[in-house]
């Protein structure tokens, strides 16, 4: 079903004004597979569907905004990293991008393991059944609340993150009459092509030990010495939203290098590595993300060469995909409530969410793609800037894209790949509610993360 086109602002034939945008696709009703999740079509209607339900018939039983979670793509994506890195390997879900007990449970089923960094985070892995043999603790300012709690409950590594760290780890575990095994994490100096408040391996941030000055080194010399420690390896994380490989062979070099020092100080070699996570996905049909097939091979063959050339047994890598998986899994679901052109500027459509829901576009400049869902049209694309309910000018859902010009007031708009980070970072700026997470598979829906009330709101107001 389509309108007939309106009068709206600049086309694509127009003079447009500079933004963020590429050459409207030759289709806008196609739905670009590698933005969208595995399950996710049109129907007969034209109706967007996600494991087999339509678009309507989940805004009439769930509302606006909301997040939709194709289980089965999230399933898929889980076997796919554990089958590439194998049993040789560990591949540890970066619960930050997106952490629900369904998700544990998900997790558990399907062999990965899990990477918390919050007491919030593990409390909700525990509670949820995943072994704590399986959890890694990551964080650069743990309290001792959390340490206590993650040594008593046998989590599988704590990563620690700075000198006094070491020492704090160290008397918790003593005190508890543990040996807790741990990994320190260096900044090897890498500038990952990434957003700067999203990289970090450079030395200039908070987070870990770094290889200058031989500070590492020096780590590694004091947890040796602690008999609370059981030193297990190495941890590096260069950054987030990576497509190049070239910054994870430079980081494999520094760590490695790291690696053949403490065997030649200590008569050690640490038996582990772990290369983080950052893996890129597609938010936009110009992002080009790899499999991780492609990912693993190139990871083990790095860090196979780099021990071969110091002389190590090639030790047990590590890897920490969060947005990896559950980034391209899900959408947010939106109503448009007004429709507003600026003449010679652009045209901007207002939806029932925003910045509470996703704060991305705003705090990194991140890119993403929209799609008119609640039907087709032909009406010839129009460049729009996609904005929410709340009272800021940075309130920006999608900066640039094209929608069909007869967008309208009650039309669905769903955003892709929203699944990492957009719940987990959202709020209640302006009061606003956050948005139900509902997971959808082979026809059925259900909610895992409900939304938000009024009355959870003033439950919390204690006035």
């Amino acid at each position: 079903m389509s309108r007939s086109a309106h009068p709206a602002g600049p086309r694509h034939a127009d003079v447009l004004p500079e933004g963020h945008y590429s050459a409207p696709p030759a289709d806008l009703n196609q739905l670009d597979p590698k933005v969208w999740s595995r399950t996710v079509g049109r129907d007969e209607r034209g109706v967007v569907t996600v494991g087999g339900i339509g678009v309507d018939a989940l805004q009439r039983e769930f509302g606006t905004p909301a997040y939709f979670l194709d289980e089965d793509d999230f399933r898929a994506r889980c076997r796919a990293w554990a089958e590439a890195f194998g049993k040789d390997a560990d591949v540890f879900y970066a619960g930050k991008a997106f952490l629900s007990r369904a998700v544990v449970r998900w997790l558990k089923e399907e062999g990965l393991n899990l990477d918390v960094c919050s007491g919030g985070e593990l409390s909700t892995a525990l509670s949820a059944g995943m072994p704590a043999e399986r959890i890694a603790f990551h964080g650069n300012n743990k309290t001792e609340d959390e340490i206590r709690r993650a040594v008593e409950a046998g989590v599988g590594r704590i990563v620690l993150d700075s000198f006094q760290e070491i020492v704090r780890v160290a008397h918790i575990a003593q005190a508890l009459g543990k040996r807790q095994r741990v990994q320190i994490r260096v900044t090897v100096g890498v500038e990952a092509h990434t957003h700067e408040f999203i990289a970090t391996a450079h030395e200039d941030q908070k987070f870990g030990i770094a290889l200058a000055g031989g500070q590492a080194a020096e780590a590694v010399r004091r947890a040796l010495s602690l008999d609370g420690l059981e030193l297990i390896g190495i941890h590096s994380h260069i950054g987030s939203q990576i497509f190049d490989m070239a910054g994870f062979e430079v980081s494999a070099r520094r760590v490695v290098g790291l690696l053949a020092e403490v065997r030649d100080e200590h008569g050690v070699e640490l038996p582990e590595i772990d290369l983080g996570g950052g893996l890129g996905i597609a938010y936009t049909s110009d992002d080009d993300p790899r499999e991780p097939h492609d990912i693993a091979k190139a990871l083990s063959e790095i860090v196979t060469r780099e021990c071969e050339a110091a002389g190590l047994a090639t030790p047990r890598i590590s890897v920490e995909p969060g947005r990896a998986i559950v980034g391209p899994t899900a959408f947010t679901l939106y109503e448009v409530g007004t429709v507003k052109p600026l003449e010679g500027l652009r045209t901007y459509v207002s939806v029932d969410g925003g910045m509470s829901d996703n704060i991305r576009t705003a705090l990194y400049d991140a890119e993403y793609s929209v799609a008119l869902v609640s039907r087709t049209s032909d009406a010839e694309p129009l460049l729009v800037r996609v904005v929410g309910k709340h009272c800021e000018s940075g309130d920006i859902i999608v900066r640039d894209a094209f929608l069909p010009a007869d967008v309208a007031p009650g039309d669905l708009l769903a955003v892709p790949a929203t699944g990492a980070y957009c719940r987990s970072m959202a709020s209640n700026y302006n009061h606003a509610l956050r948005p139900p997470v509902v997971a959808v598979r082979d026809g059925e829906a259900r909610v895992i993360v409900r939304r938000e009330t009024e009355e959870d709101l003033l439950r919390l107001d204690v006035g």
